[in-house]
């Protein structure tokens, strides 16, 4: 490879927070690649837009249905329970990370949290660590020893800028010191959780996010730049959360114990969204309960679709076995939950802003080099970063 190929998913990041800052004067380097120092284009992210399937999609080149990771969390039927889907036995593909690693490539992999750690490590060889555990880390398990001496920072809060700050500070050390031939760095989108595009605390956090990627410039390196998904604010002018408690309805129209919802956003991290996004699965113990439910939960206010199996698998590219008997997506000021009484909102220090539907499908797919033949009319997706970045961008800048 003439240059390393560094790609970087903001989690959150719809393309407004990156126009917002570069006007605000915060973002230069942005500035002069959207100018036309690089290449920009407006990309969609896989559904559900969550962190988990648009990783992974990111780090595969295929969606949901081909890679098998579709939601943070999921029923498991074969084990008859809700389970996290951080475990790579879920994963039904190998990653471009592996492969480049298995054929001698320098491979370096840094994600904020360590529930992604694992499935983007899978099967690779090189350094693969998150900012979480970053005070943990082993040679024999991570690839790396000593990270915090060598970055010069201490752990950050799960809940902090700095869990992603952290791992721009390191890629940056990784690649003036290591020079991997590819890296990987993922973020977390706890900024996008709390702030809206434009505002001080969200271009800060694009300026920090500018300095370290131009650095990365700096050192010859072909950057792409995309997100996992958007943010959107989800709660009215009261700045009350816009909630769907679809158990809720579900029990008084069915009966208890007819109909099981399941959210897709759920992981340990759920403070700053409550565990309330704009997507959910919906579980029928009746199929004759079907048509009327579709019905009941299209009528509702804030809902946007309600698919069947099948309809969602052909038009969200889902894996049909792991996702319920319907699936919900409620509008962009919207969120669903299960029953009221599941959700603890005291941790909501703002007002609620999240992702999951289709309103925070549209991402920005960035590239510091010039793309001299697009192909034409292509539809962009964040799971081209790599292609992008190995196969389409020239070398020069």
């Amino acid at each position: 490879m003439d240059h390393p190929l560094v790609v970087v998913c903001i989690d959150g990041c719809q393309y407004e927070y990156i126009t917002a800052a570069v006007a605000a004067g915060a973002a230069p380097f942005l500035g002069r690649l959207l100018a036309g120092a690089g290449t920009s284009f407006m990309a969609d992210c896989v559904m559900p837009s969550f962190t988990n399937p648009n990783n992974l999609s990111i780090v595969t080149g295929v969606p949901p249905a081909v890679h098998g990771i579709c939601g943070n969390y999921f029923f498991d039927a074969e084990r008859g329970e809700e389970v996290m889907m951080n475990d790579p036995r879920y994963l039904r593909v190998g990653t471009i990370l592996a492969a480049f690693s298995q054929a001698g490539a320098k491979v370096a992999v840094i994600t904020a949290k360590d529930k992604l750690r694992k499935l983007l490590g899978h099967q690779m060889q090189g350094i693969c660590f998150s900012s979480e555990k970053a005070g943990e880390v082993t040679l024999a398990e991570n690839g790396i020893e000593n990270v915090l001496d060598r970055i010069g920072m201490p752990v950050p809060s799960v809940y902090s800028a700095a869990l992603s700050e952290f791992i721009f500070v390191a890629g940056v050390k990784l690649m003036e010191r290591e020079r991997p031939d590819l890296m990987y760095l993922s973020t977390t989108d706890y900024i996008q959780h709390k702030a809206a595009p434009g505002t001080a605390v969200a271009n800060d956090f694009y300026a920090m996010i500018d300095r370290h990627i131009a650095r990365l410039d700096e050192l010859g390196a072909t950057i792409v730049l995309t997100a996992d998904h958007g943010m959107h604010a989800k709660h009215g002018a009261d700045g009350e959360p816009n909630v769907i408690y679809l158990q809720d309805h579900l029990d008084a129209w069915l009966g208890k114990n007819r109909a099981r919802v399941i959210l897709p956003i759920t992981d340990p991290y759920v403070v700053h969204h409550g565990a309330l996004g704009s997507f959910a699965l919906v579980y029928l113990s009746a199929a004759d309960d079907q048509a009327t439910v579709i019905q009941r939960i299209g009528a509702l206010a804030g809902i946007e679709k309600v698919l069947t199996r099948s309809a969602a698998a052909a038009q969200f590219e889902l894996p049909a076995e792991r996702i319920g008997d319907l699936v919900v997506v409620s509008q962009r000021d919207t969120v669903i939950g299960t029953s009221r009484e599941r959700h603890d909102l005291s941790g909501l220090d703002v007002p609620l802003r999240s992702h999951g539907g289709l309103s925070e499908q549209q991402v920005p797919l960035i590239v510091n080099r010039r793309v001299s033949h697009p192909p034409a009319g292509r539809r962009w997706r964040n799971f081209d970063a790599f292609d992008l970045g190995l196969n389409l961008a020239t070398s020069a800048s």
